[in-house]
């Protein structure tokens, strides 16, 4: 039986594709600077015989063939990047580059995919269909590397019928799975404000217009734009996460810069709420006697599940890891640029539990202290090589 020997084969490579977690986690590399990672994926698919070909300069796109290759066309995806945090674990596998940390479980991703890759590869006389394999750059970072996999063709030739991703949860215990139908995620714009007023000294306010004054009008009036225009039911946020200017206590500056992320699930809200941003800033800060330089960085749009992949894919993870360990995702105002593959085809985006509290570990992602359970290496490997295996487009 099919879901039997890949839980054998996931069961008997796990502790070799935990080594390669450990190489990854060592060595990461961040957003679209990812080339000895990529060179190592490579090496991995040669040494499996997966052709391969290179997308967006470190994306890496393998193609397998099973049976009937035309059957079905699927996708399996995971990401290469990591962030510029420092590591504070005390692993044999820490970082090897001080300041960048893969805080996010992209090494888990690349090797879960990497491990599943190795099985549908070895088994690929037992099950119908075409599998793509898709490796991104960049997903920590706009443009985002999904967008560019997009740009050069990763949709085409052969177009998948789906698209699946996992994504770590550290508030998940290992041994469960979650999955979510409809809005999963958020989209994601970055917001660069800079407000020029009039510098002088801090003892003669009359003779300035002071930015630092505008800008703390401007962070409680941007809030009013979620408060007072969104319909309480379609999650968002606005966030100002840094404010810049001055130098001194007596001196008032010319200029402020502040920094801050606004996020929606609602598409019509999301481009009715840039509007509203830039109109009440640009209002207040003229009004105020300042000028405004406002540049809206438009990120990645929401993630959405496709309800009928989303339940086909939780069925078939009911069916291999038991229905009392397949739990509902819930919706998180984080990003992720998978939204550029579910916008365009069916998308699944789900979540591996990485956690073990009894073990103490529970950090969240995008933290110094993150890191895994690794027994959910072998759950990663077998989940991804069933769904793309099993299921029926």
């Amino acid at each position: 039986m099919l879901k039997e020997k890949i839980k054998s084969l996931a069961k008997d490579y796990a502790p070799e594709f935990i080594d390669i977690r450990h190489h990854l986690h060592a060595n990461p590399e961040l957003s679209y600077k990812e080339f000895e990672t990529s060179k190592f994926v490579q090496g991995k698919l040669k040494e499996f015989a997966i052709p391969f070909e290179i997308k967006a300069t470190t994306g890496v796109v393998g193609v397998i063939k099973g049976k009937d290759p035309g059957k079905k066309i699927i996708a399996l995806r995971a990401d290469l990047d990591a962030l510029p945090i420092k590591e504070e674990n005390n692993v044999d596998y820490k970082s090897k580059h001080e300041g960048i940390m893969h805080a996010c479980g992209h090494d888990v991703h690349t090797t879960c995919l990497l491990g599943a890759a190795k099985i549908l590869n070895e088994l690929k006389d037992e099950w119908e269909g075409t599998i793509k394999l898709i490796f991104q750059p960049g997903e920590e970072k706009n443009p985002g590397g999904a967008s560019l996999m997009v740009k050069e063709g990763v949709l085409e030739d052969p177009k998948p019928q789906a698209i699946f991703a996992l994504h770590v949860n550290p508030q998940l215990e290992t041994g469960k799975l979650s999955f979510r139908a409809g809005q999963v995620m958020a989209s994601a714009d970055e917001l660069y404000f800079t407000i020029k007023g009039k510098g002088g000294h801090a003892a003669s306010p009359h003779t300035s217009i002071d930015p630092i004054l505008i800008a703390s009008h401007l962070v409680i009036a941007l809030q009013q734009v979620i408060s007072r225009n969104r319909n309480p039911f379609d999650s968002s946020v606005l966030s100002i996460t840094a404010i810049n200017g001055g130098t001194t206590t007596n001196v008032i500056p010319d200029e402020v810069k502040l920094m801050g992320t606004f996020r929606a699930m609602n598409k019509e809200w999301r481009s009715k709420a840039h509007e509203l941003i830039e109109r009440t800033a640009k209002g207040l800060v003229n009004s105020m006697g300042g000028e405004l330089y406002l540049n809206i960085d438009k990120g990645y749009p929401a993630v959405y599940n496709n309800e009928p992949l989303n339940k086909k894919a939780k069925d078939l993870a009911e069916q291999f890891m038991g229905k009392e360990n397949v739990e509902e995702t819930e919706m998180r105002m984080g990003a992720e640029d998978f939204g550029y593959y579910s916008r365009l085809i069916p998308g699944c985006f789900y979540r591996l539990g990485t956690g073990n509290k009894k073990k103490g570990i529970s950090a969240g992602v995008h933290t110094p202290h993150f890191n895994i359970d690794e027994n959910a290496i072998e759950i990663g490997i077998g989940m991804m090589a069933w769904l793309g295996s099993s299921l029926e487009v």
